[in-house]
């Protein structure tokens, strides 16, 4: 985006906007996503024919991985490129690039916040996951690099990095022959102007300790971990590939709980994997009551071809017991993420403030990230967006909370 607006394009990021060209960014990951991405291509494609657009672009992961197919079924898109095509994309629209922007950013975030990507691809072979297929190995970006990217989105009021890859705790192996996320979260907290930053995306087998320590000491860094743990069942976990069994999993939890004391904890749990058995299930479901884990998502089990499982395993439990034991967790952890939230009643937190909302400010705490965990809604005058603000904690819900400054 940066490097078309300094060649002179007026470049938007929205759905369902038009413009003379349009470029789909694309996810090819599961089911849901990969239906999200074609029913937007085909909104495009009908916007074409209607002369809303024209031209029509895609990228990205699902273009990546089907584009012989999608380049059949869908003629009337102009191109289709790959994940990783951004200079072919420049090329086709006669933007020469230029190497001064490389860290530039163009955000699509409201501008206190913004994710930095710190590796791409994964060398983890988890049987039910396609991403390795279209992202490649793991490939860090080196150190000094994301240290210029973070300086130049301070200088556009980013106060918060979400640290994010497929795998974060891999960051540095292949650079640099050992791990280095601990020195790398060191060097970005030293810059002027990051108040917060947030980890996602840890990969719980052999997790590098080391990391704790930063997390409980560094003031810069929240008390939160983003850490997908997938289930607890030890035949789950071996047929997942996860390289982790239920008394390790266990181990963990306990450790980094014990190490960073009041640490927020989000993970992801997957159900309806081949060869999950009630008992299995149910002994998930008791894991989830027991660890209490602050926020929780989870996802049905997808069948995606071209991975270990869909080669290995028979996809043996349908989809109507898939989403019954995806909504049976859901309801546990509603119970938890309410009991949890009332705890934080008569606090007084840090909060960002990210956007008005009706009648109240709505921001969030160290231990929630934006878009998937829950809110502050705080009832006040003439708060900024983007700045934050103690506020005593004077009511909550299931996943939110009510406040007023301090």
């Amino acid at each position: 985006m940066t490097q078309f607006e300094a060649d002179g394009f007026k470049v938007t990021f929205e759905d369902n906007a038009f413009a003379d060209i349009v470029l789909v960014n694309t996810c090819g990951f599961i089911l849901d996503a990969k239906e999200e991405s074609i029913g937007t291509i085909m909104f495009y494609v009908d916007a074409k024919k209607r002369r809303k657009i024209k031209k029509l672009y895609v990228f990205g992961c699902l273009s990546a991985r089907y584009r012989n197919e999608l380049e059949q079924e869908i003629p009337e898109v102009d191109r289709f490129f790959g994940k990783f095509d951004f200079d072919e994309i420049l090329n086709e629209l006669g933007v020469q690039k230029r190497k001064d922007l490389l860290f530039d950013r163009t955000l699509t975030t409201p501008s206190h916040f913004a994710y930095l990507k710190i590796a791409e691809g994964c060398d983890r072979n988890c049987a039910f996951c396609s991403i390795p297929q279209f992202t490649g190995k793991h490939k860090s970006v080196p150190i000094e690099d994301l240290v210029v990217e973070a300086r130049l989105l301070v200088q556009k009021g980013v106060k918060e990095l979400l640290l994010i890859s497929q795998e974060i705790t891999y960051y540095g192996i292949d650079l640099y022959k050992e791990r280095k996320l601990a020195e790398l979260i060191e060097r970005l907290s030293e810059i002027e102007g990051i108040e917060w930053i947030r980890l996602h995306y840890a990969y719980p087998a052999n997790f590098p300790l080391d990391l704790l320590p930063v997390i409980r000491n560094n003031p810069k860094v929240c008390k939160y971990l983003d850490i997908p743990l997938q289930h607890i069942s030890t035949p789950v976990l071996k047929n997942m590939r996860r390289n982790i069994t239920e008394e390790q999993t266990r181990q963990l939890v306990q450790h980094i709980r014990a190490e960073v004391p009041g640490i927020a904890l989000r993970t992801t749990m997957l159900v309806g994997h081949p060869g999950e058995t009630n008992d299995e299930f149910e002994k998930l479901l008791d894991f989830v009551c027991e660890m209490k884990f602050d926020r929780l998502g989870v996802f049905p089990y997808s069948h995606e071809d071209d991975t270990f499982g869909y080669q290995s395993y028979a996809d043996d439990i349908s989809q109507e017991i898939k989403d019954e034991r995806a909504a049976q967790v859901m309801e546990v952890q509603q119970t938890i993420s309410e009991e949890i939230a009332a705890t934080r009643i008569g606090q007084t937190l840090k909060v960002i403030v990210d956007r008005i909302e009706g009648e109240y400010f709505v921001g969030r705490t160290e231990f929630d990230s934006p878009e998937v965990d829950g809110e502050v809604l705080i009832k006040a005058d003439n708060l900024q967006i983007g700045q934050f603000y103690h506020v005593k904690i004077t009511g909550s819900d299931y996943f939110d909370l009510y406040g007023e400054l301090s």
